[in-house]
C-alpha cells in the first residue's frame, strides 16, 4: 500500500503526525477519564459478566464459575459470553486489583486509543484534514465518550477490527499486510466473534486498488478467514476439552438467534424461558444448540414473522443511542435523576442521529461537476445526494424517527459503481465492511443501540469523508 499524502515527507510530516496523534489521545482521553472516574459504578447488565469473568481469570480460576453438587463447592468452565474483553481485563486485575477504578481507567484508555486508529486508518481513506477530522469526531462523540464508564465489550472490539484494517492497508507489502491484520482480526473475534465476517473483506480488499482478477482476490479471501481462525482455535480447543460440547468461541449464538425469532420477539432482547422450549438441557453447549434448532424451526415454520421483524431489529439498534445512560443509571440511580437521564439521553441520541445523517453523504460526491462531458456524473451524484436528503428529511421530521434506513444507505453506496463517485479506497471499504456486516448480524438476531457502538467510528470516517470532489483526495 502507498503511504497517506501526510507520510510522503518524513522528517516534518512524521513529526506533525507524531504531535497530532498525542494530541488527539489526550484530548480522547481527559474527558474519559473523568467521566469513566466519576460516574462509573457497579457492574450491571452483561457487563457483571465481564467482570466477573475478569475477576475469576485473574485469580487464577479461569473463566469459570462455582457450583454447588450435592452440597459440595464445584469449579465450573462456562464460555456463554465471549472471552476476549475478560481476559483483556483480568490482565490488569491481576497486576492492578479488581478495582472499579481499574476497569475505568483501561476503558478510558481504550477509547481515546480509538480515537487514533480511525485517523490512522481514515488517512489511507480521505485527505489528511478529513482524516483528522474523523479522528477529533470519535474523540468528542458524547456517547464514545459515556461509554468509557461502561464495563462493556465494544470499545476493544471496535479498538482491534480498525487496528486489523489500520495494520493491513498501511503495510507496503500486501500479502504480509493481509496476515498480520488476519491475526489481529482473529484476536478481536475472541471480543466479538462477528468480527470473522470481515475477514472476506480484508484479504480482497487488502490487495489494494491495482486490479486483480477474482480468482486472486477469492484466494486473499480465504486466507484472510484461515488466517483469522489461527488465534481462535486454541481458546475453541479449551471448549471442545472442558465444556459439554464444542464452541467457537462462545455459546449464545442460538440463544440470540431464538430471540429474534421466537413467538414473542419484538425486534429487540426478550428474555427466554423454559416453557419457550429446551427444558431439558444439562450443558452450555447443549444449551445453545438446543435454542439454535428452535430458532431456526421458527423461522421456517413462520418467515414472515421472523422477516417482518428486520425493520424493528434495525431500528432498535440505529434509531436512538440511550444504552450508556441507561446502563449508568441502572448502577448508581442516584446519580441520575429522570430529568439528567432525559436530557443526557437526547445528547447522545441526537450526536448519533447528526452523525449518521453526515455518514450517508461519505461516497456521494460534491459539488457537481459542471463539465457538459460529465453531465451523467453529476446526474448520477445529484440523484444520491436527494436520497440521502429524502431519508434525513424523513428520520429527523418523523414523530417516530427511523434512522436505519440511512444506515443501510452508508452500509450499501460504497460498494455500488455510481458514476462520479469519490473513490472508495480499500481503507474505506474495509470500515464500511464492519458497518454492513454489523447491519445484517442484528437484523438476523436482534437489535440494541449498544450494538451499533462498534461501527461509531466507521460513521466517524464516512462523515469526515462526505461530499467530496468526484476525484479521490488520496
Amino acid at each position: 500500500m502507498s503511504d497517506p499524502p501526510a507520510a510522503a515527507g518524513r522528517t516534518p510530516a512524521a513529526w506533525r503526525d507524531a504531535m497530532f496523534g498525542a494530541l488527539l489521545f489526550v484530548v480522547a482521553l481527559v474527558p474519559r477519564l473523568w467521566v469513566a472516574l466519576a460516574w462509573s459504578g457497579e457492574a450491571v447488565w452483561d457487563g457483571h459478566y465481564y467482570d466477573f469473568g475478569a475477576k475469576r481469570s485473574a485469580a487464577g480460576l479461569g473463566y469459570s464459575d462455582d457450583r454447588t453438587i450435592a452440597g459440595a463447592l464445584v469449579w465450573h468452565p462456562w464460555c456463554h459470553y465471549p472471552v476476549g474483553y475478560s481476559a483483556f481485563l483480568a490482565f490488569f486485575y491481576r497486576w492492578l486489583g479488581p478495582g472499579r477504578a481499574v476497569a475505568a481507567v483501561v476503558d478510558a484508555l481504550t477509547g481515546a486509543a480509538i480515537a487514533v486508529v480511525t485517523w490512522l486508518l481514515a488517512r489511507y481513506a480521505v485527505s489528511e484534514g478529513r482524516a483528522r477530522a474523523a479522528g477529533l469526531l470519535v474523540a468528542l462523540h458524547p456517547g464514545l465518550v459515556l461509554y468509557a464508564a461502561l464495563v462493556m465489550s465494544e470499545p476493544l472490539a471496535a479498538l482491534l477490527t480498525l487496528a486489523a484494517f489500520w495494520l493491513t492497508v498501511r503495510d507496503r507489502d500486501e500479502r504480509r499486510g493481509i496476515v498480520v491484520g488476519s491475526l489481529v482480526l482473529g484476536v478481536s473475534a475472541l471480543v466479538r466473534p462477528q468480527a470473522l465476517l470481515c475477514a472476506p473483506f480484508l484479504g480482497a480488499l487488502g490487495l489494494g486498488t491495482a486490479k486483480r482478477g477474482w480468482r486472486a482476490r477469492a484466494v486473499g479471501a480465504a486466507a484472510a478467514c484461515a488466517l483469522a481462525l489461527v488465534p481462535v482455535l486454541p481458546w475453541t480447543a479449551r471448549n471442545c476439552r472442558v465444556m459439554d460440547g464444542c464452541a467457537l468461541v462462545s455459546t449464545n449464538a442460538g440463544w440470540n438467534l431464538a430471540i429474534g425469532a421466537f413467538p414473542r420477539a419484538t425486534g429487540r432482547f426478550e428474555t427466554l424461558r423454559s416453557s419457550d422450549g429446551c427444558r431439558d438441557v444439562t450443558g452450555q453447549v447443549q444449551q445453545d444448540r438446543c435454542w439454535l434448532q428452535y430458532g431456526l424451526a421458527q423461522i421456517k415454520a413462520h418467515p414472515w414473522h421472523w422477516l417482518s421483524l428486520a425493520a424493528a431489529k434495525l431500528g432498535y439498534t440505529f434509531d436512538h443511542e440511550s444504552f450508556a445512560v441507561e446502563y449508568l443509571h441502572e448502577a448508581r440511580p442516584e446519580a441520575w435523576p429522570e430529568v439528567t437521564r432525559e436530557n443526557a439521553r437526547a445528547v447522545t441520541t441526537l450526536a448519533h442521529r447528526l452523525l449518521l445523517a453526515a455518514a450517508a453523504l461519505g461516497c456521494v460526491a460534491f459539488p457537481a461537476s459542471r463539465d457538459p462531458r460529465r453531465t451523467a456524473e453529476a446526474a448520477s451524484q445529484g440523484a444520491l445526494l436527494a436520497v440521502a436528503a429524502l431519508l434525513g428529511a424523513l428520520a429527523f421530521a418523523s414523530s417516530s424517527p427511523a434512522f436505519w434506513p440511512l444506515a443501510i444507505f452508508a452500509a450499501v453506496v460504497p460498494w455500488l459503481p455510481f458514476a462520479g463517485r469519490p473513490g472508495a479506497t480499500p481503507a474505506l471499504l474495509l470500515g464500511v465492511s464492519l458497518l454492513a456486516t454489523t447491519e445484517v448480524v442484528h437484523a438476523v438476531f436482534f437489535g440494541e443501540d449498544r450494538y451499533h457502538v462498534v461501527a461509531t467510528p466507521v460513521l466517524a470516517l464516512l462523515a469526515a469523508a462526505a461530499l467530496r470532489r468526484p476525484r479521490a483526495e488520496t
